[in-house]
């Protein structure tokens, strides 16, 4: 992938999710603040569960955003450190369909169908 290329889909794929990581924080102040408005009684309020529910649906999406910043943040050093594209683990080009898909994607593959953690 071109450098350019590559530079433009991770500062695009890092606005989306700090956009999202924006909307899902104020969000979650939101549902806090009902849950503060409501009563301290959890067992009697049918909006308990619910609240509680969300706030850790969006406490999870929150952190996965910080993770998938944190990924394009690697993404971009790599750019600058010209090791972008291949491997990590095994150092073969990473395909460029795999990087158009995911432009944080530190494993081709091949590797990350090995790996454990799927993540990228």
């Amino acid at each position: 992938m071109d450098p350019d290329q590559a530079r433009a889909a991770l500062a695009g794929e890092r606005a989306e999710t700090h956009a999202l990581l924006t909307t899902m924080a104020a969000r979650l102040t939101s549902v806090v603040d009902a849950g503060a408005d409501a009563s301290s009684d959890d067992e009697h309020d049918p909006e308990g569960s619910t609240l509680a529910f969300e706030r850790g649906q969006l406490v999870a999406q929150i952190e996965r955003s910080k993770v998938r910043i944190a990924e394009v943040d690697a993404a971009l050093e790599r750019l600058d450190a010209q090791t972008y594209g291949r491997c990590e683990n095994c150092g073969a080009d990473i395909a460029e369909a795999r990087l158009e898909a995911l432009p944080a994607a530190r494993l081709c593959i091949t590797c990350a169908s090995k790996a454990s953690n799927r993540r990228w």
